[in-house]
């Protein structure tokens, strides 16, 4: 019997394994992503409308929703690349971690 009576190299496997994976995370963190921008967008419609009533003399409050939004969905992409480098998945990783460091960046812009 020969090697080749169905089986594929473990070489192409672990790459479409990989490439699966990595597609499976990203469409993940783009829908957590889409979500969190859905929810602050729907509270800067609220808010439009809410202020509209205010006085001039009242402040508006502090608007810590994005910080804690981008925040957690660093902080979840962060533990999803630890994992995966951990695994052993190191390129899926470390794209992982490049998105973990932008999410952060964008939550630290938007420090009220």
């Amino acid at each position: 019997m020969s090697d080749r009576d169905g089986s594929q190299p473990s070489g192409r496997k672990d790459a479409l394994t990989g490439g699966c994976l990595l597609l499976l995370v990203l469409v993940a963190d783009v829908a957590a992503a889409l979500l969190i921008a859905i929810v602050l967008a729907v509270r800067g419609l609220d808010r439009m409308d809410s202020s509209s009533g205010q006085t001039a003399t009242s402040g508006s409050p502090q608007d810590w929703a994005p910080v804690l939004g981008f925040g957690a969905l660093a902080l979840v992409v962060g533990i999803t690349a630890v994992v995966l480098l951990r695994i052993g998945h190191h390129a899926i990783g470390a794209v992982q971690m490049i998105l973990c460091a932008l999410v952060a960046l964008i939550a630290l812009t938007s420090w009220p």
